[in-house]
């Protein structure tokens, strides 16, 4: 071998040397890069010791579902407030809610927000208290939480969007109280919070609270899958993940009725956020007296009752809740597409519809306004003027689906605004 080559292999293989050193050296003083990555932040975990990674992770391989996700009401019914999420006005003249008892202002203080508490014909004085979370999505309104430590309590000054004003929040007497929020209030708001009190009180683990309803209330804590796809991005079948619609009909309900069939509050098993995505939901908790289905259900808190009380539901042994909805989209007010779905199943090669034809056209052919109309809601109630006594409520969209006579037509006419 001449000088010139052994020079060229010494010289090579001091580079590839300096090289490895080189890499081990970074790796030595960043050991934890590659780790992180394969290994996601947990933001919080459930009581059976699954971590959750945050729904952001999830768009790494789902990127459209998870932006159409973030433009859902179940994204936006919790989330920190922020001058971008508070609906309320703030601007003097129209930041007052004036009770029979007391006064509250509200104001704000940089990039803060209070809610001020004036007694009237008492000299108590309380100190102000913040606003630090936003609950509902906002479409017909929103109400407040606030933090004293660890503590949760709800603001009693809420925002009702069709009056566009601040009003007395649901349930809240003309003086002022402090209504603390416990996980039966706060679990159809939130995908995970931590309670530190076995979940009897209101104190929480403020790191370990996840806002809005997001993928993994759905869909299980997900670090294990995030993890594993991250290391095998060409995996074919997901991992550590469970498919929803393998799922019996039940138990795909389930998934929806945790929050939608009604309180909920009697509690058999674990805690309120113990229930998981593939779990028999009545072996968890229960409403603590049974509504007949027969009876009057509201149309607010028991959308599921409702549905599974009608004939569409009793007829099909697939039909559930996502026959119609798509979770990951915002499809409010999309009548068409819900019209198809009825069609899907009532072809128009059948004549199933009763109705005059006059009758039918007068309400725009549309299956949705005639057999499920907007009713008015027994179980939420606000008073818009804080001086009269009438209270109103809101108009929401019942799952009972029939055919509808003009007494029900009647009772539920009101001039009241309707939130689109």
């Amino acid at each position: 071998m001449s000088v010139l080559n052994k020079r060229f292999f010494l010289n090579g293989g001091l580079i590839l040397m300096a090289i490895g050193v080189t890499t081990f050296v970074y790796h030595c003083k960043n050991p934890k890069i590659e780790s992180e990555y394969y290994s996601p932040k947990v933001l919080a975990t459930h009581y059976n010791g699954e971590n959750y990674a945050g729904s952001e992770t999830c768009m790494e391989c789902h990127a459209n579902i998870y932006s159409d996700h973030l433009k859902t009401a179940h994204h936006k019914t919790s989330a920190p407030a922020s001058e971008k999420n508070l609906l309320g006005s703030f601007e003097p003249g129209s930041n007052i809610l004036d009770l029979e008892y007391v006064k509250f202002t509200m104001e704000r203080q940089l990039d803060s927000f209070y809610q001020h508490t004036e007694y009237k014909n008492r000299l108590k004085t309380t100190p102000p208290s913040s606003f630090d979370v936003v609950i509902g999505s906002g479409v017909r309104g929103q109400s407040y939480l606030t933090w004293q430590g660890d503590k949760l309590f709800q603001l009693q000054s809420s925002f009702h969007k069709p009056a566009n004003s601040w009003v007395n929040s649901p349930g809240f007497p003309t003086h002022a109280i402090e209504r603390p929020v416990r996980d039966g209030c706060i679990k159809c708001h939130v995908t995970f919070a931590k309670n530190k009190n076995i979940g009897e009180g209101n104190q929480y683990n403020k790191d370990q609270i996840i806002y809005g309803i997001d993928c993994e209330r759905c869909h299980r804590p997900a670090a294990k899958h995030v993890a594993y796809q991250r290391k095998k991005p060409e995996a074919k079948e997901a991992k550590f993940m469970l498919k929803i619609d393998s799922l019996s009909r039940q138990k795909r309900l389930d998934v929806c009725a945790q929050c939608h069939s009604g309180p909920q509050d009697n509690q058999l098993k674990g805690l309120p956020f113990s229930f998981l995505t593939g779990e028999n939901l009545d072996e968890y908790s229960q409403n603590s007296s049974p509504i007949n289905p027969s009876g009057q259900l509201d149309v607010h808190g028991n959308q599921y009752g409702l549905l599974t009380s009608s004939e569409c539901f009793k007829q099909t042994s697939t039909m559930d809740c996502t026959t119609c909805h798509d979770p990951h989209k915002n499809q409010r007010g999309n009548i068409a597409y819900f019209n198809q779905k009825c069609m899907e199943c009532h072809s128009e090669d059948v004549a199933t519809c009763s109705a005059e034809t006059l009758q039918t056209e007068s309400m725009g052919n549309d299956c949705i306004a005639c057999h499920m109309p907007k009713m008015r809601s027994k179980s939420i109630l606000v008073k818009l003027n804080q001086k009269d006594s009438i209270e109103s409520s809101f108009k929401i969209r019942t799952h009972l689906i029939k055919i509808y006579d003009e007494k029900d037509w009647s009772n539920n006419r009101s001039n009241e605004p309707e939130a689109q």
